[in-house]
């Protein structure tokens, strides 16, 4: 099943219908790590000149922004999770209601979440993220480690919080998390999927847009089994 929603959710990423979707994320999340990019070049800058190390200022800025490129280079993978769920609370409502309209066309369209609480859901998320990839990242010189924590996190993570989003459009936070308990095991291995491919470079800048259809899939897939469940019992 989880397999399946996966393959859904790659090819409605990058198919027609969702292409406005697609640019309109994909050009926030690289804005996101433009101002990223842009503070930590600021940042590194100021920091120089407090230790009275600039004594050429053309030369060490120069300096400063190709050690800001390379650490936003390398800090990429990091950074995605949290800039992920921040795009991605600004156009959850519409994806899932596409998806929703289009592959579930009989079953009854969920109620956007408000837009305080999404963004709000979504700003937590992506505190607690940069928080526990802070850390992934402080032991960066720790080879396999720094990977082992920066996937287990953000595979709880992901899998939790996105499926909450999906899910808050049909029940309520307490069903909602009574229904993430139940399927566990099953949301926590989407959760290490979505890990996965916020690690691959470039195709991690389309997270918000995979992550989001691949969970909308997953609760209703969850929703028909329990529902099964229910009338053979």
């Amino acid at each position: 099943m989880i397999f399946h929603a996966a393959a859904v959710a790659l090819a409605q990423t990058f198919s027609r219908n969702f292409r406005g979707l697609l640019w309109r994320s994909l050009g926030l999340t690289l804005l996101l790590l433009a101002i990223c990019w842009a503070l930590l070049t600021k940042g590194l800058t100021a920091w120089l000149d407090h230790q009275a190390l600039i004594a050429d200022h053309g030369f060490w800025t120069q300096l400063a922004s190709v050690m800001a490129g390379a650490g936003l280079f390398i800090g990429l993978a990091y950074l995605i999770p949290t800039i992920s769920m921040l795009v991605s609370s600004f156009f959850l409502d519409e994806i899932a209601e596409k998806i929703e309209r289009q592959d579930y066309s009989s079953d009854p369209v969920g109620t956007a979440i408000p837009i305080k609480r999404a963004v709000w859901e979504g700003v937590r998320f992506a505190l607690l993220t940069l928080g526990v990839n802070v850390v992934a990242l402080m032991v960066f010189l720790l080879p396999g480690v720094n990977m082992l924590v920066f996937f287990i996190a953000n595979a709880l993570l992901m899998g939790r919080e996105y499926f909450a989003l999906a899910a808050g459009r049909f029940a309520s936070e307490e069903a909602v998390v009574a229904l993430r308990r139940r399927h566990s095991l099953t949301i926590s291995l989407c959760g290490a999927l979505l890990a996965f491919f916020v690690s691959i470079p470039l195709l991690n800048l389309f997270t918000p847009l995979f992550a989001t259809s691949l969970m909308v899939h997953v609760h209703k897939a969850l929703q028909y089994r329990d529902a099964r469940r229910a009338g053979e019992a």
